[in-house]
């Protein structure tokens, strides 16, 4: 990555004053560093001073590029439900109308369908009374699909109702559509800030240190998992296994296992692992069953996918369909036990949409208004086809090319966290069969 990847589309100078009355102001040319790690001083000095690579900093401009009064603001959330989605939609609602005197909000229901006028949908006015105390619920009151959809039609939709800035809330899929809008409104010679706000309980946006919703889902799925590990000590040969979400990601697995701190074995998608022979992941729990009478799993639900065959199949966001790996290791589980003659009293648990529905924590909760009027801020300043985000604890703002590049994984190889995993579990650095 070099320091062209981070710049972030500007329209113009900002010569307009900010209406929003904070008592001081980001600065226009204030960064953040990216690398933070360096092998010595020397290294970081040389590092700096050569190849350095920034994200801009996120926050208010004293200058600012659209005149409030002339604005027309959209917001869209799109994609699977995510704790949170309504705390994001109330504070962009806030600093819209109260700092910088947006007249009019725009709510489009059901993601990017209702910026396509063939489905119906008519786009909500969005005030502060109307948002007051949504962030109580979960969901989304703007609902929400998945899909893609013509990118002509939506931009004509904006061109509309007069759209001067659309707020995207979502994940990797939602954020391609977000950049596909930045892209056609760019050859249409019109400025119309475009912005995403990433969301996915799995964390796995690129180069962005969190995602709104993951504090709020892997502690709710610590509930889950707790139950499980209740159920496992209250039979013989008892054993828990919870299913948890994380397409390519296990940051919620992970992390629910820290938490709950009751978990003997995590699989997740970034580590191979092997079911039958010796040092494998049946073999080894089939040891810590006999040796403590009980044990408790979590599995991803991208995790082991080598066993099932690849039909090519996508859902409706373009993500590959993936095998249900829980049932297929509660049913592995269960031979391979019956195969070595042992008892087994196997509780299976899925908390997947459970998860994600519920509201956000107050964690989370103030980790979306901060996002929320970071967005803002940055499409006042006249940025587009961006993302906001926190990375080494300050909020940034990046290109959605940077986001989308790839997909954030936990490197178990070079992970902390795997790290603290392994200690807190005692399970094998790898479950390989040997030989």
């Amino acid at each position: 990555m070099n320091e062209n990847d981070t710049k972030v589309e500007q329209f113009g100078p900002c010569t307009i004053p900010n209406p929003a009355g904070y008592d001081y102001w980001t600065e226009d040319n204030s960064v953040v560093l990216f690398q933070t790690i360096f092998s010595g001083p020397a290294d970081a000095k040389k590092t700096v001073e050569t190849s350095p690579v920034f994200f801009e900093q996120a926050g208010p401009k004293e200058k600012i590029y659209f005149r409030p009064e002339e604005v027309t603001a959209g917001i869209v959330t799109c994609g699977g439900l995510c704790p949170g989605i309504n705390d994001v939609i109330r504070a962009l609602v806030m600093e819209l109308h109260y700092r910088y005197k947006v007249p009019r909000i725009l709510g489009f229901p059901f993601g990017y369908e209702g910026l396509v006028k063939k489905f119906g949908h008519r786009p909500v006015e969005l005030t502060p009374d109307k948002v007051a105390h949504i962030m109580n619920f979960g969901g989304s009151i703007l609902g929400s699909s998945r899909g893609s959809q013509n990118i002509g039609d939506m931009v004509d939709t904006l061109f509309l109702y007069g759209v001067k800035m659309l707020f995207c809330i979502g994940g990797d899929g939602t954020l391609r559509g977000a950049q596909a809008i930045q892209e056609e409104v760019r050859k249409r010679k019109e400025d119309i800030a475009i912005v995403g706000i990433p969301k996915t309980i799995d964390n796995d946006i690129n180069y962005v240190q969190k995602t709104f919703g993951f504090s709020t889902a892997f502690s709710k799925a610590v509930e889950a998992v707790n139950c499980a590990h209740e159920e496992a000590k209250g039979a013989p040969n008892g054993i828990g296994l919870v299913k948890l979400m994380g397409r390519h990601s296990g940051f919620i697995a992970v992390n629910s296992a820290l938490a709950s701190k009751n978990v003997n074995f995590v699989l997740i998608p970034e580590l191979d692992f092997d079911l039958e022979g010796e040092g494998a992941f049946l073999h080894v729990l089939k040891e810590r069953v006999q040796k403590r009478g009980h044990a408790v799993v979590i599995v991803a639900e991208g995790a082991g996918q080598k066993y099932f065959e690849d039909k090519g199949e996508k859902d409706q966001s373009g993500n590959k369909k993936l095998a249900d790996i829980g049932i297929f290791i509660k049913d592995k589980i269960t031979e391979y036990f019956k195969k070595e003659g042992v008892t087994l009293n196997l509780k299976y648990i899925d908390p997947s949409y459970i998860i994600r529905s519920v509201p956000a924590n107050a964690e989370d909760s103030v980790f979306c208004g901060f996002l929320a009027q970071n967005a803002v801020h940055a499409a006042f300043a006249g940025r587009t086809g961006c993302v906001v985000g926190i990375w080494n604890n300050v909020f940034t703002v990046m290109p959605i090319s940077l986001a989308i590049a790839e997909r954030k994984v936990l490197r178990p190889e070079r992970s902390t966290l795997w790290r603290a995993l392994l200690a807190s579990t005692g399970q094998p650095n790898e479950m390989k069969a040997k030989g």
